[in-house]
């Protein structure tokens, strides 16, 4: 009994604490936007303006703050160190593996490494070699490895790197006999769409217009370049754009890329896009390839509804569509003469499965399905024309992917909510698994083994069945004790599916439930489920992650108090509304990089393609469901919101650290006395934080909650 008096005290004293925490001033301003005929004040415009000296102080002193807080509490120290330890024993990773000329290039982070450098093998047997390291390559500066492309004969290798999170690229060329980079030294760029020409003496990559995040021109007017190797890259063609291309009517805000497939020589591929996911193709002749002016013909276009994967093999373009198929279906039709309205039907659309990706090897098509969590192989046969299913070793999720596509063998990577990976080769030919070369055997003993998986329907505010996976330790009592940690997304059809997370299941063996709710917006179950959470359709995200939390507490799993509601980037929209339409729901609240003044998307750099998602606030209806989903206009005076946290990156080129800034000064400002509202600031990361940071996030979250290993002592 007088512990439990002692613990009282002692959280009543922590609450305490918190009303004396001195915000920095954050004044409001008389700005506003009307929009049909309705007035939305926007009192905190001011912090949109991140270059001046006022906003940077603003910034600093609540990163300061931040720092100070978090600082204090007990037990942050001991978990961050707990997390570091576990990653250093993560196994060894392989990713962008390509072949070239029988040479195997590949990212590699080996056992104890926190980042990935590239390698490259002379045959599949020989000893590895490596052939950048960003840390001794680049001295000085804190860069990461994006990408690496190389040539056919694989004697040159285009290397692409960001430095601080920014994502923002420097393009390198790299001499794979001498490892000494060529002259090229190009910058800024996107990290990816880098193909080289058939004869390896040019390639196309993307440049952008300005490297500075906050600026209005940021990520507008891209241009895809062609590069001659040892020419200055100022004087590279325009492979497309929309300054030399006008006759394509492309809008500066469009993603423009190009695309060369070594399954289709004869042919240039280019597209543009938007946040909508339709692709806007062109095809023009590989005669074309050092042309000035690329004669580029229309292949596909956005009411053709061809969305997610799009591959070219001879004469003929393949492409994953929804529609008149909400699950998705996989159709052909001839590169030099399209008709998307009488396809070739190669995969038809399943009622009971969605249809997800598709992958290429010599003889087969292997198609991805996903039945709302778990998914399940088929391949379907080129001479037969017949689809049959592949079984897996495991039910799982799974990556699948053909190194070399002018072969049958192919790689699957199994993944599951509380297991590590299994990469597995498969011989496409006789449906035959054998463990990868590149697969490496967890490190981790027996600390998982414990841990159960759940997988549930809950009934959502309109009756619609909302899957739900949770993960706990064996054993766990359903008395409301658990803190839980609730995460989801629920934005652009991406859906939850099962992947091992190391500090989520290292919370789970601690007796903590971690909760996935599948809520609308996502992809788990078919277009159908991406348009219930689209525009307008928005609420459904937010309500349907509330009505997750609310199973949670009813099958007593957690109990309010102890739920921590975390999510990013576009789910910063369902974070936000969650917590300020049903606070009494959530202990606290992690917010990281995310969307949370949707009203003034549009504003930002990448905004205009964000709103083929979220609307636009042109369009009447469009305007009232931006208004729905903005947090930050939702934050009313003197109410008992949850603690909060919100954490951006000054580099981040996604989504702009103002939406972030906003949300916490209108909870700091209008609920002064309430639980605290922090900005955490990362000045050298972009959209993506660290482990430390997310250890900080988890010790605030729990001191909020009334974790007792938490609380700061008198």
């Amino acid at each position: 009994m007088k512990h439990t008096i002692l613990f009282i005290f002692l959280y009543c004293y922590s609450l305490k604490a918190i009303s004396q925490i001195n915000y920095p001033y954050s004044k409001t301003v008389d700005s506003s936007d009307t929009y049909f005929g309705i007035n939305y004040p926007d009192p905190y415009r001011w912090l949109e303006k991140m270059k001046d000296p006022e906003v940077e102080t603003w910034f600093k002193s609540q990163s300061t703050l931040t720092n100070e807080v978090i600082g204090k509490i007990p037990g942050r120290e001991e978990l961050a160190t707990e997390w570091q330890n576990l990653s250093k024993l993560k196994k060894t990773s392989y990713a962008e593996r390509r072949i070239a000329n029988g040479r195997i290039f590949y990212f590699k982070t080996a056992q104890g490494e926190s980042y990935p450098k590239l390698y490259f093998k002379e045959t599949e047997s020989a000893t590895e070699q490596m052939l950048f390291d960003p840390v001794i390559d680049v001295p000085g500066k804190t860069v990461t490895l994006q990408g690496s492309v190389p040539s056919h004969d694989g004697k040159k290798v285009v290397l692409t790197y960001m430095e601080n999170g920014s994502e923002i690229s420097t393009l390198r060329i790299l001499d794979v006999t001498t490892k000494q980079f060529l002259s090229e030294n190009i910058y800024p760029c996107l990290g990816g769409g880098i193909f080289w020409l058939q004869d390896d003496k040019a390639f196309i990559y993307t440049l952008l217009a300005t490297n500075d995040n906050t600026s209005k021109d940021f990520l507008k007017n891209n241009k895809v370049k062609l590069h001659i190797v040892g020419q200055d890259y100022k004087k590279d063609n325009d492979y497309l754009s929309c300054e030399s291309y006008p006759e394509l009517n492309i809008k500066s805000f469009n993603f423009a890329s190009g695309e060369l497939s070594d399954l289709s020589p004869q042919y240039l591929f280019s597209s543009i896009g938007n946040d909508d996911g339709l692709h806007i193709k062109y095809v023009a002749s590989i005669k074309e390839q050092y042309n000035k002016h690329i004669n580029w013909k229309v292949l596909s276009k956005a009411e053709d509804q061809l969305i997610k994967v799009t591959e070219f093999i001879g004469n003929n373009v393949y492409s994953i569509t929804n529609k008149n198929a909400p699950n998705c279906k996989l159709i052909a039709t001839n590169i030099d003469h399209p008709n998307w309205q009488k396809p070739e039907l190669i995969a038809a659309e399943r009622k009971d499965m969605v249809l997800g990706d598709f992958n290429v090897c010599k003889d087969f098509i292997l198609l991805t399905y996903s039945e709302g969590v778990n998914c399940r192989l088929y391949k379907y046969d080129f001479k037969t024309k017949i689809t049959t299913e592949v079984k897996l070793p495991y039910a799982s999720n799974f990556d699948a992917w053909c190194t070399d596509r002018k072969s049958n063998t192919c790689y699957v990577k199994l993944r599951s909510w509380h297991k590590t990976a299994t990469e597995y080769k498969l011989n496409a030919l006789t449906n035959t698994f054998e463990l990868s070369e590149f697969n490496a055997p967890s490190n981790y003993g027996d600390l998982f083994n414990d841990l159960e998986v759940e997988e549930n329907e809950v009934k959502g505010h309109d009756g619609v069945m909302i899957p739900l996976s949770i993960i706990y330790k064996k054993g766990m009592k359903k008395d409301g004790s658990n803190f839980c940690l609730m995460d989801s997304y629920g934005s652009y059809g991406y859906s939850m599916l099962p992947y091992f997370d190391l500090f989520h299941n290292s919370l789970a063996t601690k007796g903590f439930v971690i909760a996935i709710p599948h809520v609308r917006g996502g992809g788990e179950k078919g277009e159908a489920w991406r348009v219930g959470g689209l525009k307008i359709n928005k609420p459904n995200t937010w309500k349907d992650f509330n009505c997750c939390a609310e199973y949670l507490i009813s099958q007593g799993h957690t109990s309010s108090k102890k739920i921590i509601a975390t999510s990013g980037s576009a789910g910063g929209i369902m974070i936000s509304r969650a917590m300020t339409e049903r606070p009494d729901l959530y202990g606290a609240a992690i917010c990281i990089s995310g969307i949370v003044n949707a009203l003034r998307l549009e504003q930002m750099p990448n905004g205009l393609n964000c709103s083929f998602e979220f609307g636009k606030t042109k369009d009447s209806i469009e305007c009232i469901g931006l208004s729905e989903m903005d947090g930050v206009s939702h934050v009313l005076r003197n109410k008992d919101y949850p603690a909060l946290v919100c954490v951006t990156g000054i580099n981040d080129p996604r989504v702009s650290p103002w939406q972030s800034a906003k949300l916490v000064a209108a909870f700091q400002q209008r609920n002064p006395n309430g639980k605290p509202a922090l900005l955490m600031v990362n000045y050298e990361n972009g959209h993506f934080n660290s482990s430390e940071d997310f250890a900080n996030q988890i010790a605030f979250a729990l001191w909020q909650c009334g974790h007792p290993d938490f609380q700061p002592k008198k």
